[in-house]
């Protein structure tokens, strides 16, 4: 409460509250949440002008003035109450009800030194105007120093036992502390003293919400309605309980009331922007964002708000400098920090974001996001085991957040290790069991090591919660494939053509599944398609989605086989860069048998096809049938045992046979290293491409 007079009129300033934004970009999820923390009540009672004392000129003048400062004060125009207010002053420095009122008007205006200040002058003049300290508690409440704030309300209490508003504000400041049993106290005595006090029915409306005690805050809101129908304050407030609740039209009726019958409500503006913004609505949102600003123009909230919807609806440039102002409000805003960093590393200006993300995490060692996006883009640069640390930092501070897992899982996919991979995505749908791209990465990590059966139920299971999900159509479709279910598979590849037209996967991977089965319909058409798609793909330097495998079996230009190789060919360097593996020692040439000598050629085999595969069909006796006096042979499986019989004529005709299936990239490699072998033979083509192979394991 701002109390203007003594035992007469008085106002209160709006609440203080707001969301926070928090952008993920790939690595993270947003959260929108506003709160109102404490409530003060617009002009409760008429506000008494100072009786004239005589007729003449100078003080009818003066109280000319302090009656039209009191006028502008009551209508909401602060600017022209403080012209009329400081008339009053230059005439009559040492009048305590005009220093009173230029308290106030300050605060209204934002301005909570000057207010302190004006109010300390009437204290020096009236030391027991208990008004005065309430007022400035209420200016030292909004910058921050709630101690002191509590300090003067009981200053004012005691000085006037019967001081209902001081109650009430008091109760505020002690929720804000988080001393709800204090504040309940507090707002109970403020009732007793004054039952229509509605700031005070409303700040217990607050603290039983605070205390989950949802009907009886929805009770206190409405009986403050029910004394004043036109206090904006509890309309937003019971707004917030829909909001809470999910309710976002019920929620949005009564934000639209709450900046009706109060159109300065910053905080009113500002969920009221939420609500857009949840419903989808950008545009209003903005306009809300940018109302809140203009009522309380070093609102960061607001500011990072406003830039968070610009920087969704792509308009980085704006998001960039409306996060930068909001950091300019407040210096230790750590999302806003962070909001910045995605912002900028979305433009380019990559050493920038690393700036935002390294003063995120000054302020706040443990932030996940930062710690997430800076993982990020060292991921980008190549830069796995920096990239790793950071996630797993991540997780060492929360376990809540399911970006470091699916981060964490890619890492250990392109060092082969499947199980930890997988045990990553369980994490990320441990955290959201209908994140559907979460099943549809655990689905590829399946299907990549042979678990077909269980690729297809995740990729099922994504399609029941996102039917429109193209992707996750186009790698049922070659989980289909890949088990002998042809015609699904080109249902399925079909499907995701229709939800995304533009999907060159699956438009190459529906022309190679036709193939297979001789559907020659349209082929011209589609392999001229296809060569588009590969030529596009090669300019732009992404990885073509026609492996070099299947080019040298299509009527395509032979140089562009051969371009298609040399991408797959570089994709596997920088693969095989990420494991940072020093270089390996190679056996020396060794005399074999049939020259003189006594040692025998060691021969490796990888692949992921030992089993019930048209590899093993056609070479199942190939591995049996080398000369044992001068080839040794080794079979390095990547997939685990299908229990065929393909495979175990494979095993028991092979010398050597082993099962790196659960094994990482880098342990097999070493492996093959130290098992000498001279020619190490890749029977998975580009078609897999174990990372084994790309790390020059053996000397052929």
């Amino acid at each position: 409460m701002l109390s203007l007079q003594n035992g007469v009129g008085s106002t209160r300033a709006a609440p203080y509250g707001g969301g926070l934004v928090d952008r993920a970009d790939e690595t993270a999820a947003a959260a929108v949440k506003s709160v109102v923390y404490s409530v003060k009540q617009e002009p409760a009672s008429s506000l008494g002008i100072v009786p004239q004392k005589g007729h003449d000129t100078h003080e009818v003048d003066e109280d000319m003035h302090l009656a039209l400062a009191h006028q502008m004060y009551k209508s909401g125009n602060y600017k022209q109450a403080l012209d009329h207010s400081n008339a009053v002053y230059e005439q009559s420095p040492l009048r305590t009800d005009n220093l009173l009122l230029l308290g106030a008007t300050y605060y209204q205006l934002h301005d909570y030194d000057m207010c302190i200040a004006k109010n300390e002058e009437a204290l020096r003049i009236e030391p027991r105007f208990a008004e005065c300290y309430g007022n400035m508690a209420n200016a030292w409440k909004e910058k921050g120093d709630l101690d002191v704030a509590i300090r003067y309300y009981m200053v004012a209490i005691e000085l006037r036992p019967n001081f209902a508003d001081a109650w009430s504000n008091l109760a505020s400041a002690y929720m804000r502390k988080g001393r709800f049993n204090e504040a309940a106290q507090c707002c109970r005595q403020a009732l007793q003293l004054n039952p229509h006090l509605v700031d005070a029915h409303s700040n217990l409306g607050n603290l039983m919400k605070a205390q989950g005690l949802v009907q009886e805050a929805y009770s206190c809101y409405l009986e403050a309605l029910r004394i004043q129908p036109t206090f904006a304050i509890a309309w937003s407030n019971l707004a917030g309980l829909f909001m809470d609740s999910g309710d976002l039209n019920r929620a949005l009726q009564y934000y639209k009331e709450a900046v009706k019958l109060k159109p300065t409500f910053p905080d009113a503006y500002l969920n009221l922007g939420n609500i857009y913004k949840a419903l989808g609505m950008p545009q209003e949102a903005i306009v809300c964002y940018q109302r809140a600003v203009q009522t309380r123009p070093n609102n960061p909230i607001a500011l990072g708000n406003l830039a968070s919807t610009y920087y969704e609806r792509g308009q980085l440039d704006m998001a960039i400098l409306h996060y930068k102002q909001a950091i300019a409000c407040d210096q230790r805003f750590l999302e806003a920090y962070n909001n910045l960093g995605n912002a900028l590393k979305d433009v380019g200006r990559v050493d920038e974001a690393i700036q935002c993300y390294n003063q995120c995490l000054t302020l706040q060692p443990t932030h996940p996001q930062a710690l997430t996006n800076l993982g990020n883009i060292y991921m980008e640069w190549n830069m796995i085991a920096a990239a790793a640390s950071y996630y797993k930092a991540t997780l060492a501070v929360t376990t809540g957040l399911s970006a470091p897992f699916n981060n964490l899982a890619v890492i250990y996919k392109q060092q082969g290790n499947y199980g930890e991979a997988i045990s990553c995505y369980n994490e990320v749908l441990r955290i959201d069991p209908l994140a559907a791209d979460g099943l549809v990465n655990r689905g590829n990590t399946y299907k990549e090591i042979g678990r077909v059966s269980e690729a297809i139920q995740d990729y099922i299971r994504a399609i029941n919660i996102r039917p429109n999900m193209a992707e996750a159509h186009a790698n049922l479709a070659s989980a289909y494939k890949d088990s002998g279910h042809v015609e699904a598979a080109v249902k399925s590849y079909k499907q995701a053509l229709l939800l995304r037209p533009d999907f060159p996967e699956a438009t190459c991977n529906l022309l190679h599944t036709l193939q297979c089965v001789c559907s020659w319909e349209d082929r011209g058409k589609m392999f001229t398609e296809v060569e588009g798609i590969i030529r596009r793909q090669i300019n732009m330097s992404v990885l073509p989605s026609v492996q070099p495998f299947h080019a040298i079996a299509y009527p395509i230009d032979p140089m562009l086989a051969l371009d298609i190789s040399r991408k797959y060919a570089a994709h596997c360097s920088l693969v095989a860069s990420r494991f940072a593996l020093p270089p390996f020692n190679h056996p020396a040439p060794i005399p074999i048998k049939r020259n003189g000598g006594n040692e025998r050629l060691k021969v490796g085999y990888v692949s992921s096809d030992f089993g019930n595969h048209p590899l093993s069909h056609l070479m199942g006796s190939v591995f049996g049938m080398h000369h044992r006096e001068n080839v040794e042979v080794f079979c390095y499986a990547l997939s685990q045992n299908d229990g065929t019989e393909w495979r175990q004529r494979i095993q028991s005709e092979a010398e050597h046979f082993i099962d790196v299936s659960a094994m990482s990239s880098d342990v097999i490699a070493k492996m093959i290293n130290e098992d000498g072998i001279q020619i190490l033979i890749n029977l998975n083509g580009y078609t897999k491409i174990p990372s084994c192979w790309r790390n020059e394991t053996a000397s052929m």
